[in-house]
């Protein structure tokens, strides 16, 4: 499993609702015939006359891909959903090869004429590592990408500390309206929004809640125009519900059968692909790759109870990667006895046949020196190390 969960803004948008934050009536579909129901239900509903017709994948800056659209009849709902659904989603967060659009979120046109402009703003809350507590960050300046604001209008952020303890107080979320230029019902229900996306924020153990935009709509209404949701997976056991709403079609495929395998997995863009035991050894192993003149393909850490199974599944997983020129295995004996990572290392490289690329193999602790023998007398052409600094160097030797 990923640290962090990403889900889709609807699905987000179902968990802000649950604690009361204020969204637009929206509906999901998979095909155009079933866009148009869904637009033909909410309006049922709402009255809307319009509706926004939204790609959903786990990605920020749709809209400038053209994965968001707007549409002023059904007939326009159809003719966006058919275009946006099958499409490759190219945005800054995709990367060149974009992400493939398998369903959109149809939602209620919430921008129309009224007694006062609308307006859009940005709120999110995350931990501040450096303090210990929750921040909600917010600013006037919604709908563009917070980055640039920071860079260039810093002044039109605001912050507000939150005592996890203690919880947001009543005259935060005044101060957070207040800031917003906020007044009368606007407000008000500026102040309820705020309450209630700290609740949901603290709640479903998130690592992020962002809004951008926070909508104020022309008759005064908040709500939130878009939802991006993290939620940290090491407090999945207690939210089944949002466990069933990993979409792993939108994860890296390495990464999803890493997990099958309970290991840690992230792909990387370098050369020298790794296999360690512990995330604290992976970093420093990294670390040594880029010193040597290598760079680290990934980060894999096969657990504290590596054993054959294991290892060659990270060997597998490596080795689907083209661009690895070199794997680097080291191995702390600590829990797991270095002998038998050493015959998991032999198990796995007779199991998968011929590899063509260099093995470097460092284990350390426990049964290290009985190790080394196993896969000196192995047969099979492992580059055994001892050092760190012995590794290193046969990256640089047999990569570099």
């Amino acid at each position: 499993m990923p640290i962090i969960m990403n889900i889709h803004e609807y699905q987000g948008k179902q968990i802000l609702k649950q604690f009361g934050v204020s969204i637009p009536s929206g509906k999901v579909a998979t095909t155009p015939a079933i866009a148009v129901e869904a637009a033909s239900k909410i309006q049922a509903e709402t009255g809307a006359t319009t509706w926004a017709v939204k790609a959903q994948i786990h990605a920020g800056g749709r809209g400038k891909g053209g994965g968001v659209k707007i549409a002023k009849s059904l007939d326009e709902v159809k003719a966006h959903a058919q275009d946006i659904l099958g499409m490759t989603l190219v945005t800054h967060q995709t990367g060149p090869e974009g992400k493939l659009v398998g369903k959109v979120l149809v939602e209620q046109g919430i921008f129309y004429p009224g007694e006062s402009d609308p307006q859009e703003f940005y709120i999110s809350v995350l931990l501040n590592r450096e303090t210990g507590k929750n921040i909600i960050m917010y600013s006037t300046e919604g709908g563009m990408d917070i980055e640039t604001v920071a860079e260039e209008t810093p002044h039109l952020i605001f912050k507000e500390e939150v005592d996890p303890g203690a919880g947001i107080q009543p005259f935060q979320a005044r101060r957070i309206a207040f800031n917003l230029g906020l007044s009368g019902q606007a407000f008000k229900e500026m102040c309820k929004f705020a309450i209630a996306l700290y609740t949901a924020f603290e709640k479903s153990d998130a690592s992020l809640f962002e809004i951008n935009p926070l909508f104020k709509t022309s008759d005064n209404h908040i709500m939130a125009a878009d939802a991006k949701v993290n939620i940290d997976d090491n407090a999945l056991y207690r939210h089944a519900d949002y466990a069933a709403m990993r979409d792993l079609n939108e994860e890296d495929p390495t990464e999803v059968e890493a997990g099958e395998f309970n290991l840690n997995f992230i792909k990387l863009d370098g050369n020298v692909g790794c296999m360690v035991n512990g995330a604290g050894l992976a970093m420093a192993t990294m670390d040594i790759i880029k010193l040597s003149g290598g760079e680290p393909a990934n980060f894999l850490d096969v657990g504290g109870t590596a054993n054959a199974e294991t290892v060659e599944a990270g060997f597998r997983i490596i080795l689907k990667d083209p661009s690895v020129k070199a794997i680097l295995i080291n191995i702390f004996g600590g829990i797991v006895r270095c002998d038998r990572v050493a015959e998991g290392v032999v198990e796995a490289y007779r199991s998968i046949g011929e590899i063509e690329i260099p093995v470097i193999v460092r284990l350390q602790g426990t049964n290290a020196e009985e190790a080394k023998v196993l896969i000196d007398n192995s047969g099979l052409e492992v580059h055994s190390a001892i050092t760190l600094e012995e590794a290193a160097g046969k990256v640089k030797e047999l990569v570099v």
